[in-house]
């Protein structure tokens, strides 16, 4: 499986923000991993890759579950960590965002199991050390496979 490491916060945003970079709309971004493994971090990055201003802050949305954000291309943000599954989806209408003209990046997007729309590009954010982590990544959908060759291009493990 495809991995890139970090060895810092500031690494993690760097790789989500070369992400952002080669986004496009109706992409959608599914951010797995425990509490502070760096899904919000990486999604400030790919903010920056999308053009958002560096004067806004992006933070995790999870008491209002979704946060919008406007850049050359509009940034979905949801955080699914407090809701139960797809039904709970589908109740709020979030589904329509999935493939609408922005980006969608969604953390614990493990609680979305049938509302995965049919290609999406999966991040799994595993801790490794006290500032490490490996990011795994998977995919469906032929685009998502050379958007991770680009990212795995771009940043290669370190030794």
């Amino acid at each position: 499986m495809p991995a890139v490491v970090s060895h810092s916060v500031e690494e993690t945003a760097a790789i989500g923000e070369s992400l952002g970079k080669l986004l496009r709309p109706g992409d959608f971004i599914a951010l797995a991993g425990d509490l502070g493994a760096g899904k919000t971090h990486f999604t400030q990055g790919v903010a920056r890759g999308l053009g958002v201003s560096p004067d806004i802050c992006v933070a995790s949305p999870s008491y209002t579950l979704l946060n919008e954000y406007t850049g050359r291309i509009p940034l979905y943000h949801f955080d699914l960590y407090r809701l139960d599954g797809d039904g709970d989806i589908r109740d709020l209408g979030f589904d329509e965002y999935f493939s609408g003209r922005g980006v969608c990046v969604v953390e614990w997007a493990d609680r979305l199991v049938s509302e995965l729309p049919e290609e999406y590009l999966r991040i799994e954010f595993i801790l490794t050390g006290d500032t490490e982590r490996r990011m795994e990544i998977s995919w469906n959908g032929s685009r998502y496979g050379k958007l991770t060759a680009e990212l795995v291009r771009m940043h290669p493990a370190k030794a």
